[in-house]
Order: structure tokens, then sequence, then C-alpha cells
């Protein structure tokens, strides 16, 4: 293939600059791998503007010169079908603002299954871009018997070529040489002429309509090749909405392509394929004949619909251990670290506004934040090496199955049965997922699943107000029959709700389930720690500051506009008695008092009293409206909040007795019980349904990059909480009273 350079002028003026360069790859080829070794800790993760589509750039400096490295989504073809895979196009040939056209394209591909690879390579090829081939899982494919002429295969295809094995480091030397090398060559491939004239004759013709893209610019050659070869796809839509005419012409090119023997799509697939087998000839050998190898073996174990499925239950119900167990003595750490904080400050600060601001608001956010950290962290740690070792294709190919039924792919499963200790790092696992609308499907109905936070409001409702009745001779309990009901209500509605999604708002072709069983491999640990790493500062420096902000917000709305002068004078005297002093017994009544009556009178109590005749026909009165609205940041938040109100304090808990005689106790003006049983079922329903968790809103906004969507999420399930409330309220007062 020849090379042209560009000229030395442009070259010198680009001398300065950061060179740019872009990984791409199939996935399961280890592109991240080598990108996250390239790159080290370097690289600085966010998402495209506009897209869900997450961007990974990490800034090196290599042999004198920056480069930037930048990290595109694992892909089979270059061909979108939607905004979210358009972006690796845009970014490819320069049609981004947010990211520069790449100096050099990087190819990762699979040494063992080269054919394959080589149809992405193609059109990485076809837009003119210098590249280099990466050879990666070297050692794999020796294992498989592939054998490769490195050199030859370069000659062929006129780029560099070069081999690593990326999960063990080696290799990677020599692939920063030939980037800086190639990159400061500005030289330009020379698009390879695949297809037959008469194609390039339609591509031609489509100048004369589409003479500038949007942005006043000639529209590429390539995304003219697509309008043509891809039909209905996303770039067809997108040049149709600015030229109506655009439609029948390109069925009349497809029907004259079709006449000269070049029927469009299949053309494409055969054409390249056919041109990866020729490259290869005499190249790459196989083979003859290979014995089973350990994967084999073991897939056979671990794809089993019976003993795969019981492994794989195995796995998953180690990792909610973990995520339940494990990770509790860490959060305990976090808790203790919070309340000495708290307690440093009080010991410095008078009572008064600032001390509540820092205490409730700042020490109280940074804690709600770093609270969910060991949950995140080890569950990209399993991830991470479930992924690395090759397993979680083969758990993604055994529940494909089971997901179809409600329109998502396998690999949804993981991310859902992760929200069920918390939605925030299972929302953040919907990463695995590329296809674009199954993904935001994920994202949407993972909320519902019901997670750890909603466990102190049931115990509460179920202690108080479920009588304590036994069935076959003790072994069941009514208690345990609800608690398992309520718990079990996210997951019954998510299904309809997500084909509803699927069948509506995006609504489009299930695209095949393609997943690359990947060989299996030791898990390396730099590339786990790295991804654990990678994920854990993501949530704390892109999802950490949204929370903290709602709760100051919500710590604001529930201190002002009271005078606290009072309150505060009677803190202060607390403070200042000794341990066992008998004073205490009466000032803390009245502290709590105190604190009972500001928040009635605060912005959050006035809005409960205002929302009172919405919340009434669910048979709650305002201070339960109240707590509901104090638990937008977190669930479990409307335990502290109703103590407060029935002035007991703010540090009970749910197995707390005196709240629960005093929710017992608690009537409306003429004398009627608050609480019965509908009313707390109604009460456990909506919490099950509703979006009461502010750290879940904000990581929707964060990893969709709009706010559309956890708006959206919020109203829809907050409707849908309403509703199943009122149904069981009004159904249960007829029934159970």
């Amino acid at each position: 293939m020849a090379v042209r350079p560009v000229p030395q002028d442009a070259a010198a003026s680009n001398a300065a600059r950061p060179l740019s360069v872009a990984f791409i790859g199939n996935p399961n080829t280890g592109k991240s791998t080598v990108f996250n070794a390239l790159s080290g800790l370097t690289s600085r993760i966010g998402n495209f503007p506009g897209v869900t589509v997450e961007k990974k750039v990490g800034r090196v400096k290599w042999e004198g010169r920056a480069i930037d490295l930048i990290d595109l989504p694992g892909t089979y073809s270059l061909a979108p079908r939607s905004l979210d895979e358009m972006v690796s196009v845009d970014v490819l040939l320069g049609r981004r603002d947010d990211v520069r056209r790449p100096d050099l394209v990087v190819c990762i591909a699979d040494a063992s299954n080269l054919e394959r690879n080589l149809y992405l390579v193609s059109q990485v090829l076809d837009m003119g871009l210098p590249a280099i081939l990466v050879l990666n899982m070297w050692d794999l494919a020796e294992q498989c018997g592939v054998r490769v002429d490195v050199a030859g295969l370069s000659q062929r295809l006129g780029i560099p070529v070069l081999t690593t094995e990326a999960h063990r480091r080696q290799g990677l030397d020599a692939v920063r040489h030939a980037i800086v090398t190639a990159a400061q060559n500005h030289s330009v491939n020379s698009r390879p002429r695949l297809f037959p004239e008469a194609f390039y004759g339609e591509c031609e013709r489509l100048t004369a309509l589409l003479e500038r893209d949007e942005d006043g610019q000639p529209v590429p050659l390539y995304l003219r090749e697509r309008l043509l070869l891809d039909v209905g796809g996303y770039v067809e839509k997108q040049f149709a909405r600015r030229a109506a005419e655009l439609g029948p012409y390109l069925a009349e090119a497809r029907q004259r392509l079709a006449e000269a023997g070049c029927k469009v799509p299949a053309i494409e697939a055969r054409i390249r394929y056919q041109w990866a087998r020729g490259l290869l000839d005499g190249v790459a050998t196989h083979a003859e004949r290979r014995a089973d190898s350990s994967s084999d073996k073991l897939d056979r174990l671990l794809t089993h619909r019976i003993a795969g499925l019981a492994i794989f239950g195995l796995i998953m119900f180690l990792m909610f251990q973990a995520l339940y167990t494990w990770a509790g003595p860490f959060m305990g750490w976090i808790e203790a670290l919070q309340e000495l904080l708290a307690g440093g400050v009080e010991a410095v600060l008078p009572p008064g506004a600032l001390r509540s601001l820092v205490v409730d608001g700042v020490i109280a956010g940074v804690g709600g934040v770093l609270l969910f950290l060991p949950q995140i962290l080890l569950l990209f740690l399993f991830i991470a090496v479930l992924e690395d070792c090759g397993y979680m294709a083969r758990a993604a190919f055994l529940m494909d199955k089971l997901m179809t039924r409600v329109g998502l792919s396998g690999k949804s499963f993981v991310p859902l049965m992760s929200s069920f200790a918390c939605a925030v790092p299972g929302v953040m696992a919907t990463r695995v997922i590329e296809n674009p609308r199954d993904r935001m499907v994920t994202i949407l109905v993972a909320p519902l699943m019901s997670c750890s936070a909603r466990l102190p409001v049931y115990v509460l409702l179920i202690g108080a107000f479920i009588p304590p009745v036994t069935y076959a001779g003790g072994w069941v309990s009514l208690h345990g029959l609800v608690l398992f009901a309520v718990s079990s209500l996210g997951v019954l509605v998510a299904v309809p709700v997500a084909w509803l999604l699927k069948s509506t708002l995006f609504r489009g072709e299930t695209p095949p389930f393609v997943m690359e069983l990947p060989s299996y491999k030791w898990p390396s640990l730099l590339v786990v720690a790295h991804r654990v790493y990678d994920r854990g500062r993501a949530f704390v420096t892109r999802a950490g500051t949204l929370i903290f902000a709602t709760s100051v917000v919500v710590w604001a709305a529930g201190y002002f506009p009271g005078d606290h002068s009072e309150l505060d004078r009677v803190q202060a005297q607390l403070e200042s008695l000794e341990p066992g002093d008998e004073r205490s017994s009466a000032l803390v009544p009245l502290r709590n008092e105190l604190s009972g009556r500001l928040i009635a009178d605060s912005f959050l109590g006035r809005l409960g009293r205002t929302i009172e005749p919405v919340v009434r026909p669910l048979g709650w009165d305002w201070k339960l409206g109240v707590g509901v609205v104090a638990s937008f940041p977190a669930r479990e938040v409307v335990i502290a909040t109703l103590g407060t109100i029935y002035s007991l304090g703010g540090d009970v808990s749910e197995q707390d007795e005196s709240l629960m005689g005093a929710m017992q106790a608690a009537t409306w003006p003429d004398g009627r019980k608050v609480y019965n049983v509908p009313v707390a079922l109604s009460v456990m329903v909506f919490f099950a349904l509703c979006a009461q968790c502010g750290a879940t809103l904000m990581v929707i906004k964060r990893e969709t990059n709009s706010w559309r969507w956890p708006v959206f999420t919020f109203c829809y399930m907050t409707a849908l909480a309403y509703l199943g409330a009122l149904l069981t309220y009004q159904v249960g007062s007829r029934w159970l009273l």
C-alpha cells in the first residue's frame, strides 16, 4: 500500500502540538488493556458531549513528544447505527470539536482471529489515516497453533505490524516507539480500493448532491460510502434531514449497483472478508488439527445449561456476599471516621448555623459519597477479574436467553443484580454493555431493584405494624414473607417497564447477540487494579460532587428559616454537662421537642404540609410526607427525619422501640390512628418503587451525559410508586381493616 507524505511546512506547523493517537479494536482483543498499560494512571474518564459513550484520554510523553491517547469504544465495524456508534467515526474523521482528528490510529487485533479482526482494520484504512496494527495476545495465538509472518503482513498492508502480550506487559516498548515514529512522520495511507469501480462512481455522484457537511466542510468520502452501504443506517438518517431528495436517490443508486453486480449491503462483508483472506494467504497459518484445549474443556462445564448456571449462581452469590457483608467493615470505618470528624467540629464550633452546615451538610455530604466507595470498588474488582480471565463473556452467554425475553441482552444481568446491593455501582456497571439502547434501558430500570438502603424502612414498618405470625411450625414468618414480597416487587415491575421502554423510547431492530468467547487466562493484577482505580476515581470525582451538593441543599431546606437560638442554647447546656448529670434527662426531651418544631416550620416542613393533600389518599399525614421528601438524598434518612419530627432525636434506628411507639400512637386531628397495616404497606410499596436516592440520579446524569434521563427516571418511578402505594392503601383499607 502506497504512502504519501504530508508537505513539510504542514508537518512543521504541527510539531509543537501534542500528537493525537486513537486506539480501536474489536471487543475482547485486549484493547483497553493495551491502552491502560500505555497511558498508566494519566487517563481521564468522561463522556463525549451529547452521547453516553465513554471518553478516555491519556496524556503521555514519549521520546520528548507529548501524545494524547484516545481509547475508542470496542466495535466490530465502523458502520454506525446510532448516535453513540457514530462517535468513533466522527473522531476518526475529525468531525468532533472536543477531540482533534488523530494523527495515528492504533488497531488492536486478536492474533488468533486475524481474518475477523481485519474487517475493522480495512474500514480504518478506508479513512486514509496513518495506522499501525498491534497483534495482541500473541502467546495465546501461538498456543492455538497460529503462525503469522509479521514482516510479510506488514509489507502487504503497508503499515507497521507489531506483536504484544499486554497482560504480561510484553512488546509495549516497541509499540511506544512505533507510535512516535509513525505519528511524527505525518504520512497518510492511500485508501485501498476494495470495491468495484461502479461503487466509487456512485460515491462521486453523491458529491454533487451533498456538497458540504453541517460545518461547511466537504462530506468525507467514507461517509458517502456509508450512505450507500448502510441501508437505513444512522448516516443516511442524519443526511436525509438536510436533503429530502437523498432517500429516493440512494434507492436508485443501490438499484444501479445491484444491476452492476454490486448488491448492497451484502457486497461489503463479501469484499472485506475476501480481502482479508487474500491478505493472510501464505502469511498466516493454523494448525491443521487442534486438540481440545483447557479452554474447550472449561467451556463444556461453564457454558453447560445446568452446571454452568449453577456455577454462575455461586459466583453471583459470592459477589453479593462481598457487596453486602465484606463491604460492611469498610463502610463502618467510614461512618466511624465521619462521626469522629463531626465530634471534632462540635468540640471546636459552638452550636449554630455554621456548625450545622459543616456537620450535617458538609461532613454528612462527603460521608454520603465515600460510604458507597467500598461497594463500588468490590463490585468492579469482581467485574474486572471476571472480564480479564474471560468468564464474563460466558456469563452473558448463559443469561442471554432469559434477558432476551424482556428485550435486553445477557450483559444486562450483572448490572441489574448488582443493583440489589446498591444502584450506584449497578448503573456504573452498565459500561460492559456495548449496545447503547440496551445500556440505556438497563440504566433506567436498575434503580427498581430493591437495594440495601431500603431495608431500614422495611424493618421499621414491618416490626411496628405487621403481626408476628408464623407458619409451618415456626419455619416461615409473616415478617419474612412481607420482606420478601416488597424486596421482589421492583423485579416484577422492571420486566414490563423494560419491555415498554424497548417498545417506545428505545425502539429499534434488536441486534444479534454477538459475544466473543476469549481464551481463559490468569487475570493481570495491574490491569485489575487499574480498572478498579479508574472506576473508584470516576465515581468520587464525577458523581460525588453532585451527591455532595444535593446533601447540602436538603440540609438547608431542613434548617432554614427557623430561629435556632433556643435550640442552640439548650444544646450548649447539654454539652457543658458532665456525663451522667441528672439535668440532661430534662434537657434532652426539650432539645428533641425544639428540633421537631424547627423542622416542622422549615422549608422542608412547609413543603410537607403543602403536599399533604397529595399524599392523603395514600393514608399519609404531613409528617410522613416530610420524611419522604427529606429522604431524597438517601432513603434511610427517613428514619432520622421521623425521629426528629416525633421529638425523639435524629439518632434513632429502624429498631428503636420509642420510634415505633410514637408512630403507633400518632393520630389525625379527629383522633384516628395515622398508621395501620394498609398505611405501612403503602409506604413500603412507595419506597420499593420510588427514586428516593439522589446518588443514583446523579450517577445516571453522569453516565448518560444528560439531565433528561435522571429527571425521566425520577418522574416515572415516582409516578409508579404513587400509583402502587395508592392501590395498596385503598385495596388494603377495604380488605385488611
